[in-house]
């Protein structure tokens, strides 16, 4: 038992269990318990090394919300935000809660979900493994002890990896479920021991709630400069959120989640979740040191059993290899987890078309634009048989985690753009000189140079050329930064292909946005592409 425990317990919630349950228990204790258990290992540095099993990843074809009179209108229903009925549901809980009363043992972490305390929600997350309520107490952000006495939850999540969902029973899809029943105020996590699902459903939750306060929900990263000046990094996975914002001359407010208020851009959370495959000392510093610190959980990444040290190249049991870590482990961190409203946005891509220049400046209703799109680019060799790269378009650099429709987000940012006269930008942190497989991925160290320009201002001085194939401004020349990968263009040996792959990556833009045509402004459509038919080559 802890001597952690609220005023207002399990039972407040209907709750029943004969299991022994670990409050609030802190991040030694709750390692100390894992290993004890069985559920992992401690690296020769420090970190505790654990294994997900078959989820390595979310499970997005598992998520479920269900569908009642509080979502009804709300929840942008489709591919994204699949529907539960509120019988499957009832089903699914009482099973959730039998399952609760066998175990003998149970982890209970009180959270806040979110830095500003005008704008958190209060999450109550109870787990059967030790490390999966280590890894929740890492991400969210954590009361101080005198704030857990009172603590009342507004929202819980249960997750039992040892849950068996039945698709008949329960009006899932297969034996894994995760449903969020926005109505009673409860998420129930099964059959996967994948951590990340606890933490992208408090972002989900909190991409619900806080659209009609007037909060934007963003899923990316935050920094500042030492004059305060903020800037967010949207991107999907693999474009480079974490390692750019991970920034020795800024402060680091977050890594992936934020809320943008207004006086203020918030973390969501109280850590990070960084990949860790192939990380690099000379790259990635900051992140690297985490790799040696006690109290990192790393998700996945191979460990020699008998030296027990990390191969952080080694991605036999996952490509999605993961580290979750303390914010406060990288040096700069912000004490407060937030900083003043941005000056700059960066939308983040990976184009393995080797299309997009590094660096590219946009209006407010270009930014709106392709802030819907939300492109990135998957590369060849991922799937048998595919050996082209493949466009990826994620509504709001995150689709699977916005319940409302995305226009709701969109206008949102763009109002908020238009306010605060933000500066927008467009990195390409993909490929140059050719797509993947010919061309080479975007040197670090250029997109580097390229950011710190337009985060100090002076790019905005630069001459500009207009891109004829998106009709965003691109600049002609940046000191420090070889003028050669500036037009993606002439990079390329074969100008044809150039221009073929071009116009086919300018149509994907064109026939993904027509979903969004009737939900924008003139002005939002106006800053589409204009549709080409791609040449043959």
């Amino acid at each position: 038992m802890s001597d952690r425990i609220p005023d207002a317990g399990l039972e407040a919630q209907g709750i029943e269990t004969r299991a022994n349950l670990h409050w609030n228990l802190v991040t030694a204790r709750l390692i100390q318990a894992a290993i004890s258990r069985g559920e992992g290992k401690l690296s020769a540095d420090g970190p505790l090394v654990v294994e997900t099993g078959a989820h390595t990843g979310r499970s997005a074809q598992d998520k479920f919300i269900v569908r009642d009179a509080e979502t009804e209108n709300t929840v942008w229903w489709g591919k994204s935000n699949k529907a539960m009925s509120p019988e499957h549901f009832a089903a699914l809980k009482t099973d959730f809660l039998a399952a609760l009363k066998s175990k003998e043992d149970l982890f209970i972490q009180d959270l806040f979900g979110g830095s500003q305390p005008e704008h958190r929600v209060n999450v109550r997350v109870v787990t059967e493994l030790a490390w999966h309520n280590s890894f929740i107490r890492t991400m969210l952000v954590r009361p101080e002890e005198s704030q857990l006495r009172g603590f009342v939850a507004d929202y819980t999540i249960i997750d039992l990896p040892s849950f068996v969902a039945d698709p008949a029973k329960h009006g899932c899809r297969s034996e894994t479920v995760i449903a969020v029943n926005f109505t009673e105020k409860l998420i129930l996590i099964g059959g996967t021991r994948y951590a990340g699902e606890m933490k992208k459903s408090v972002f989900g939750l909190l991409n619900y709630l806080l659209p009609p306060t007037g909060v934007m929900p963003m899923h990316c990263s935050a920094n500042m400069g030492a004059n305060g000046d903020t800037a967010v990094f949207f991107g999907l996975s693999g474009t480079g959120k974490t390692t750019l914002s991970a920034d020795a001359s800024r402060t680091l407010i977050g890594d992936d989640e934020h809320g943008w208020s207004d006086t203020a851009v918030f973390n969501f959370e109280g850590g990070c979740y960084a990949k860790m495959i192939r990380l690099s000392a000379d790259a990635e510093p900051e992140i690297f040191a985490t790799t040696k610190r006690f109290g990192t959980i790393l998700e996945n990444v191979v460990m020699d059993q008998v030296t027990r040290q990390l191969d952080l190249d080694d991605d036999s049991l996952a490509e999605n290899s993961r580290g979750a870590y303390p914010i406060d482990f990288i040096p700069n961190a912000s004490e407060k987890n937030m900083g003043p409203v941005p000056r700059n946005i960066i939308f983040l891509t990976a184009d393995a078309y080797g299309i997009l220049p590094p660096i590219s400046k946009l209006t407010p209703d270009q930014a709106m634009y392709h802030f819907l799109s939300g492109y990135t680019a998957r590369v060849a060799g991922t799937e048998i048989g595919v050996t082209e790269p493949s466009a990826t378009f994620s509504t709001c650099f995150g689709a699977p985690f916005m319940p409302r429709h995305p226009s709701v987000y969109g206008n949102l940012l763009k109002e908020r753009i238009a306010k605060g006269g933000v500066d927008c930008w467009l990195v390409n942190t993909g490929w140059t000189g050719g797509k993947y497989g010919v061309g080479k991925r975007m040197p670090i160290k250029a997109t580097r140079a390229l950011l710190n320009a337009a985060l100090d201002g002076s790019l905005n001085d630069a001459e500009f050329r207009t891109d004829p194939n998106f009709g965003f401004k691109v600049p002609v020349a940046v000191t420090g930064v070889d003028s050669a990968i500036l037009d993606p263009r002439e990079t390329w040996s074969n100008k044809a292909e150039y221009d073929a792959t071009a116009a086919k990556l300018v149509d994907e833009f064109v026939n993904n946005f027509a979903q969004f045509a009737d939900h924008v402004d003139e002005g939002v459509r106006q800053s589409a592409p204009a549709s080409r038919t791609a040449q043959t080559v």
